[in-house]
Parts: C-alpha cells; sequence; structure tokens
C-alpha cells in the first residue's frame, strides 16, 4: 500500500506500507529514496512484520519543496508519519543520511512507542571533520560536491556512486541508485548536503535512551566504519556488528546478513 501522508501546508510524503505485525519504520540516505530497502521489504513483509518506507520530502516521489533541508526537517516529518500511521511498539532504522535524522528524531521528537533504532552505514555524529573529531571528508569536498550537483546533477551523483559499493555489482543494482539519486530535486539534494557538512550530533548521540543496534560495513569508502565505533562509544546502549565483505551499500552487498539481524532483533 502507497500512502500520500501531508506534513505541512505544502509538503505530502509518499510512504509504502507493506506486510502486518511489528513495524519498523525506514529513512534512505542521500540521495535516495525508500526503494533502496527492497531487499528488506520483501523479507520482512514475508516473515511476519510491517515495513514502513519513508521517501523524504525532496526524494523519491515525495514533495519537493524548495526549502532548506535539515535533520530537523526531516525529524519532525517522520514524527507526522508515526503519528499519522497510529504506531505501536516500533522499530526505527536510518541508513547514511536516515541515521543522522533518526537520531535527532529519537533525541528530540520520539515518544514512548519507539523501541528501538537500527543504524545502516551512518553518516553520524559528523560526515565531515572539525575540532576533536578527525574522522569523514573535509568540509571543502562536501562543499565541491554540491556545486558539482548544482552543475551537472546527473554527472555528479554517477561519479559518487562509485564510491558506494565494495564490490561490483549488477549494471541493474547500480542504474537503481542513479534513478533514484535523479529523482531527487537539486534544491534537496544540495541542502541535504550542506546538512551533512555542517551538522555536529556528538552530544545528541549520548542521550539516545533506546537501545541501538548498528550495522556498518568494514569497507565503507562514504562513511567511515570509524564512525559506528564512535557512535558504540558514546551512544549509552549500542552495539556494533560490523560487515566484513560490504562497502557503503551492505543493505544490497549483504543483505541476507542484515536481514537476519534485523529478524533477530524484531
Amino acid at each position: 500500500m502507497m500512502h500520500r501522508i501531508q506534513v505541512d501546508d505544502e509538503t505530502e510524503l509518499q510512504v509504502e506500507d507493506v506486510g502486518e505485525g511489528r513495524p519498523i519504520v525506514f529513512i534512505h540516505g542521500w540521495p535516495l529514496s525508500h526503494e533502496l530497502f527492497k531487499w528488506q521489504k520483501e523479507e520482512l513483509s514475508q516473515k511476519g512484520y510491517r515495513f514502513i518506507g519513508i521517501d523524504l520530502r525532496g526524494y523519491g516521489k515525495s514533495d519537493k519543496p524548495e526549502q532548506k533541508y535539515t535533520y530537523d526537517v526531516f525529524a519532525r516529518d517522520v514524527q507526522t508519519v508515526i503519528h499519522n500511521l497510529e504506531l505501536e511498539d516500533y522499530y526505527l532504522a536510518g541508513f547514511s543520511m536516515g541515521g543522522p535524522i533518526a537520531i535527532h528524531y529519537a533525541v528530540h521528537y520520539a515518544d514512548r512507542e519507539l523501541k528501538q533504532l537500527i543504524l545502516l552505514g551512518p553518516a553520524a555524529p559528523s560526515f565531515t571533520r572539525r575540532q576533536g573529531y578527525d574522522l569523514g571528508m573535509e568540509k571543502e569536498d562536501v562543499t565541491e560536491l554540491m556545486e558539482a550537483v548544482e552543475e551537472d546533477q546527473k554527472a555528479a551523483l554517477e561519479d559518487f556512486g562509485t564510491n558506494f559499493f565494495a564490490t561490483d555489482v549488477p549494471e541493474d543494482v547500480s542504474d537503481m541508485l542513479l534513478r533514484m539519486g535523479m529523482e531527487a530535486s537539486v534544491q534537496a539534494t544540495v541542502s541535504s548536503a550542506k546538512e551533512l557538512r555542517d551538522a555536529d550530533l556528538r552530544e545528541d548521540s549520548g542521550h539516545v535512551q533506546v537501545p541501538t543496534l548498528i550495522m556498518h560495513g568494514k569497507q565503507d569508502a562514504i562513511c567511515d566504519y570509524a564512525f559506528s565505533e564512535t557512535l558504540r562509544a558514546t551512544i549509552p546502549d549500542a552495539e556494533l556488528i560490523p560487515f566484513e565483505h560490504s562497502g557503503h551499500g551492505l543493505v544490497y552487498e549483504e543483505y541476507k546478513k542484515v536481514n537476519e539481524e534485523l529478524l533477530r532483533i524484531l
């Protein structure tokens, strides 16, 4: 089932809702859509769980307002979707940029029905280097990526996609990633990259009050595996599972292992 859920006066989000049972909500990364989780959707819905995939505003089939795109804007949208669907006893999974969005949501907007966070190759606590934190990209490199998207979105995303997987993947998978990226508006893509560049969730991560499962590819060339080691040390109740054979795209490269871990905690 596809929902169109209104989150403000100008914006409706596309939300896929498949299966029955305990719900698990998925938040995609930059610059993709909920379609990234197709390998999780099939498994979870067949095993008696409810898959809910949100296209963030600006991405996928959701509306694309001209505005600033921040973790707080996205997290408030997630809150509205969860309230609209009247979810109880739910899990929240965030991939890449969806990771810091999920953390921000858990700290600032979550209700008591949130049972657990799941972070998949998270772009957190900070995607870029800063004082006291020497992991991630240089801010200048993200600025160059933003400028490249403005100049030629397709070429910029093709180049970005070359770092997504550690293994060779079928052409239809890489084509799917590019298609998802091209569905996003340039405004959302650039503005979200600015938030990735500038946001710092090191303090927020220490205030997560629910158990957190972190899965991360050891060969991740986009979000350093050390990001998740930092999160494991700062989130009060966190478990980190390494994925030895994956880059950033662990939801495809080792999807069977991802699904096994999801089913284990569910």
